[in-house]
């Protein structure tokens, strides 16, 4: 019975095979082709199609637009004829910004800053996360409660406090107990009177109510230290997240062979934790890159520049008087905000596979 079947049915493949082969080429695209299956497949695909390039278009038309305006000269602007190629392409912006805005001394200021708050985010975010996930103890929820309350509070109801806190820095009372004697305490060695600042004054910081922080990267390393700095509750969540789902096995094979906690959380947990940990670097870098809300509470005498200034002042070598002014202005400040975020779009480039797969391994996607 099934010798049989099997018999039948290779000769039915055989005959349809020998007849779709007899069949002239032009019948067969016509069953192919002239079908309402077909048709409706055609249909959905050139929906899609011109669907997707609108909302493209829709998306990347601004920065296509602040793009081609940055290698606008002045004339362009005044030229009606001129939409998106320019007439007269030029690199005078780029320049202009690069020199009179100091761009390289942004960048590395930039740079310092952003690196090393994001790597000690990254540990200090990474060792409360393993914490609340892997250890029961009392207060656990409410600890994790307040981490998730920081993400909801908004950051400029902390603004004064944090100046504040900052401005006149004693963590201990330490210069409220020694009063005015505190400048010189720290402003001079000890014991000798002799200023260990003798060419910039710094012993001024040093006040009898406190260190003045302010106007450099101790307020944001501090902050970062602590786990309360921009966006740390987030980090913290991702990583709690992700340290849930590490089997407990390992650690108890560790245990087993007379590791202590934390040497199987620097062998074990964090190598596993690569991608995560990339992640949430890669975050911490790109917002401490573009942030304009810290930059702006703790440097206020603008000696240190950071990325947000770069667009603050039109170059001096660039003459906006003309017709267009606006729309020149408008321009260079664009550019200035290209070069800003060329960068971190260099940076995504090469770490987007780590990205995707440190969101991937949070536990949070759906």
């Amino acid at each position: 019975m099934d010798n049989n079947s099997v018999k039948v049915t290779k000769e039915t493949k055989n005959k349809i095979r020998v007849e779709f082969e007899r069949t002239s080429l032009k019948e067969r695209l016509k069953a192919k082709f002239v079908t309402f299956t077909f048709l409706q497949k055609v249909i959905w695909y050139v929906f899609r199609l011109i669907l997707l390039i609108g909302i493209s278009y829709i998306v990347l038309f601004p920065f296509i637009s602040k793009i081609a305006s940055s290698f606008m000269s002045p004339n362009d602007f005044v030229d009606v004829t001129v939409r998106l190629i320019p007439k007269e392409p030029t690199l005078d912006t780029y320049k202009a910004i690069f020199v009179d805005n100091h761009y390289m001394e942004i960048f590395l200021n930039t740079f310092l800053l952003s690196a090393s708050t994001a790597l000690i985010q990254m540990f200090i975010c990474c060792l409360i996360g393993y914490g609340l996930a892997k250890f029961k103890f009392r207060g656990n929820k409410l600890i994790f409660a307040l981490v998730v309350f920081t993400m909801i509070v908004p950051h400029q109801t902390l603004e004064y406090s944090m100046y504040l806190q900052f401005r006149y820095f004693d963590i201990f009372g330490i210069f409220q107990l020694l009063g005015g004697g505190g400048i010189e305490l720290f402003g001079k060695t000890f014991l000798t009177g002799i200023d260990i600042f003798p060419d910039t004054g710094a012993w001024k910081m040093f006040t009898d109510q406190g260190i003045n922080l302010n106007n450099s990267f101790w307020p944001l390393i501090l902050l970062s230290l602590s786990g309360i700095a921009f966006k740390n509750g987030l980090y913290i969540f991702l990583l709690r997240q992700f340290f849930r789902g590490v089997p407990d096995e390992l650690e108890e094979s560790a245990y087993i062979d007379g590791s202590n906690t934390f040497h199987t959380f620097l062998t074990i947990i964090l190598p596993l934790s690569i991608p995560m940990l990339i992640t949430v670097f890669l975050f911490a870098f790109s917002w401490q890159w573009t942030d304009e809300f810290y930059t702006t509470v703790f440097f206020t005498n603008k000696k240190v520049l950071l990325m947000p200034d770069l667009y603050l002042d039109i170059p001096q070598s660039l003459d906006t008087n003309y017709a267009g002014q606006n729309m020149y202005e408008a321009a260079i400040r664009n550019t200035a905000g290209i070069m800003m975020i060329l960068p971190l779009v260099i940076v995504y480039l090469f770490c987007q596979k780590f990205l995707v797969q440190g969101i991937e391994r949070s536990g949070i996607t759906g």
